[in-house]
């Protein structure tokens, strides 16, 4: 059996997921699209107190880039969202993968609510007539009637109906106005699906989710892979060992983990390359609290040894790292998050707190490369001027004081 040490099994997921080296080259739309082919998922969260967390997945592997390249493909329909790990953008040619799900969209929890459904049927019938008659909507095109405030829980009928009517793939995303989903009928969005000619056995498709969720991570657990499509219990059949028996994925050791892990066979190259420890993770990005490297917490612990929690949802008088904190990744290790906010119209990105992780050394080479990462991300975000309020380290944050604009 294969065998390599941790560190090449982080840089091998980290040259999988297109975070290994700093971006090369120019960005471009179809650089865009290959990223997320890559990831095979691209989550979708609306926190806007720097990039919304697509866009921000994006800029870690690309760099500066136009954020209107990802809306351009999901309108051209390149992209379509459905829930895979959560709401996120897909590859329309994965479409088939996610079919059976809107079929039978039973298991998908409180993503649909059938008692809501037959509640509420009428509602749900104006929508899908006034969709047909007048084209592509949005939830704002419908005045909310039943006086109550927006928010999650609080969604009025036309929403919860448009939501019903996306789950169960009777409507598509057709494009985003402003981050505004515009839902459009199925047939119109994605005309050259029919059931009948491309449906395949779902066991196929699950299948190949494995196979996919194993490319994309490039090192994986078996225990790691069912979360990345969020798959539930997998069938005997397609688990990660099977799998490996049928030839469909290769088995190795890494040293310190008492179970065996599973290698994509497109990985073969960059496998090899890890093993001789010729992978060598050069960059140093910061990364959102939804991408994909970080979004298993065990997996980051387990990986990275990097104990992950988005604070958003804990209360302000509980939360250690912040509102929003981001994961620093730098030369193949998590070192260290930090929260901000981008004060678009001040033209200032504030760093409200930094934290590095025990036992992170500060040099002066470490601050040559966070300032770096930290002034191209403030500088995509229109934001010329760095300010860092809090800092763990005192003597690190006048090491940067004294690198940023």
């Amino acid at each position: 059996m294969t065998s390599l040490s941790l560190a090449s099994a982080r840089a091998l997921h980290l040259a999988a997921q297109g975070l290994l080296a700093p971006p090369r080259g120019k960005a471009s739309k179809e650089k865009v699209l290959a990223s997320i082919r890559n990831m095979s998922v691209l989550q979708i969260d609306t926190i806007n107190v720097v990039a919304r967390s697509p866009y921000l997945v994006l800029w870690s592997r690309l760099g500066d880039y136009r954020q209107e390249w990802l809306d351009e493909l999901l309108a051209d329909g390149a992209l379509f969202e459905y829930w895979a790990h959560e709401a996120c953008f897909l590859p329309i040619e994965d479409y088939g993968l996610y079919r059976h799900q809107m079929i039978s969209p039973q298991g998908l929890g409180w993503k649909y609510n059938h008692k809501w459904l037959a509640d509420n049927a009428d509602s749900v019938e104006q929508i899908r007539k006034h969709i047909k008659q007048n084209g592509a909507a949005r939830s704002a095109d419908f005045e909310r009637k039943d006086g109550k405030a927006g928010g999650w829980w609080e969604w009025k009928p036309e929403k919860r109906s448009l939501e019903v009517l996306f789950t169960t793939g009777e409507l598509m995303v057709a494009r985003r106005h402003n981050f505004q989903r515009i839902y459009d009928l199925r047939e119109r969005v994605h005309p050259a699906w029919k059931d009948k000619r491309d449906l395949r056995p779902q066991l196929d498709g699950q299948r190949e989710q494995v196979l996919k969720a194993v490319r994309a991570l490039g090192i994986a657990k078996a225990n790691w892979i069912a979360d990345y499509f969020r798959m539930g219990k997998l069938d005997p059949s397609i688990q990660a060992a099977a799998l490996a028996e049928q030839g469909l994925l290769l088995t190795v050791q890494v040293d310190g983990w008492d179970k065996p892990a599973y290698v994509h066979p497109d990985h073969t190259d960059l496998l090899e390359m890890a093993v001789q420890g010729k992978l060598k993770a050069t960059a140093t990005r910061i990364l959102s609290p939804f991408d994909p490297v970080v979004w298993d917490r065990k997996r980051a612990i387990e990986l990275f040894d990097f104990d992950y929690k988005l604070e958003c949802y804990t209360p302000e008088a509980k939360r250690r790292y912040g509102y929003f904190s981001l994961p620093i990744l730098r030369k193949g290790l998590l070192v260290g998050r930090l929260d901000a906010k981008a004060h678009r119209k001040d033209g200032i990105f504030e760093v409200k707190s930094l934290h590095l992780e025990p036992g992170v050394r500060v040099s002066q080479a470490l601050a040559t490369d966070i300032a770096a990462a930290l002034t191209s991300f403030a500088q995509w975000h229109g934001t010329q001027q760095v300010h860092i309020q809090l800092c763990s380290s005192n003597e690190f944050k006048k090491m940067l004081m004294a690198l940023l604009p």
